[in-house]
């Protein structure tokens, strides 16, 4: 599988919209982008493609990724940077399935599947397929599974890919504290290719309201606030899942601008042959 990282940013990107901080600066002067989250994942074996999650800068990455337009999507979560871009599939497919999970959110009485259904009913060309989480199920010629991660208020899933002829695995931790269920750490590990949520630095936690926890032994926070790794907190889960390799994403334009670019931090349009 050829993975295609189209989107490394959060919610705002980098650059960010009339910000002229130092990491936008210098994401300008290296001509270098992390737009809204979203991977594509290219089944070479069958010519098909998925696209992990359906961010606002749809149109953009398309036109300036050279990927296909995907034959299906997976949604982890409803915030708006990981599924409002879904409305680009307006005139675009003669048919898009879309899978998200089955399971009811507390806090929005939806499953994401069901918010899905509801808020794009108007594109008769989307179909909504819900997966329990866990059950592994397959699209693009490839073995997919949602895990259930820790991202409060809502519930969201990391993503297990696997090609059932090679053997090729890479995991998505999806938005995530370092607090990941056990046994969605035993579903992620070992991966060839890991993309783990790593939003800022630990030392930012000092400026969040929340602070940090999931702190290591050496008392350095792995979560910023209460929704997302740091870059501490993804590295030590990488060596935890003894990934082959790791790409950091999902990434906030408050690293300092001496750090924000420098390994394993990933960028827009960055390709891996697994």
């Amino acid at each position: 599988m050829r993975v295609t990282l189209l989107g490394t940013g959060d919610t705002t990107g980098t650059p960010t919209v009339g910000c002229d901080c130092a990491t936008c600066e210098r994401a300008r002067e290296l001509d270098v982008e992390r737009s809204r989250f979203s991977v594509h994942v290219r089944n070479d074996r069958t010519g098909e493609s998925l696209l992990i999650d359906c961010s606002p800068d749809f149109r953009h990455q398309f036109l300036t990724q050279e990927v296909p337009l995907p034959d299906a999507a997976l949604v982890t979560h409803i915030h708006f940077d990981h599924l409002d871009g879904l409305g680009n599939a307006y005139r675009l497919f003669d048919d898009l399935p879309v899978h998200a999970t089955n399971v009811v959110d507390p806090a929005t009485d939806e499953s994401v599947a069901g918010t899905i259904r509801r808020k794009y009913d108007y594109l008769d060309r989307v179909s909504v397929a819900a997966h329990t989480p866990h059950e592994p199920f397959r699209v693009c010629g490839l073995d997919v599974r949602f895990v259930p991660v820790d991202h409060p208020p809502l519930l969201c899933y990391g993503v297990v890919l696997e090609d059932p002829e090679t053997g090729a695995k890479c995991s998505l931790t999806g938005d995530t504290s370092f607090g990941i269920p056990d046994d969605s750490r035993a579903a992620l590990a070992d991966p060839d290719l890991l993309l783990a949520d790593a939003i800022v630095p630990a030392s930012s936690c000092e400026h969040h309201p929340q602070g940090g926890k999931h702190r290591n032994d050496a008392g350095v926070p792995r979560t910023f606030g209460s929704k997302h790794m740091t870059r501490e907190g993804a590295l030590d889960l990488a060596a935890e899942l003894d990934a082959d390799r790791t790409r950091l994403v999902h990434l906030a334009h408050y690293y300092p601008a001496g750090e924000a670019f420098a390994e394993p931090l990933a960028v827009d349009g960055e390709t891996y042959d697994l």
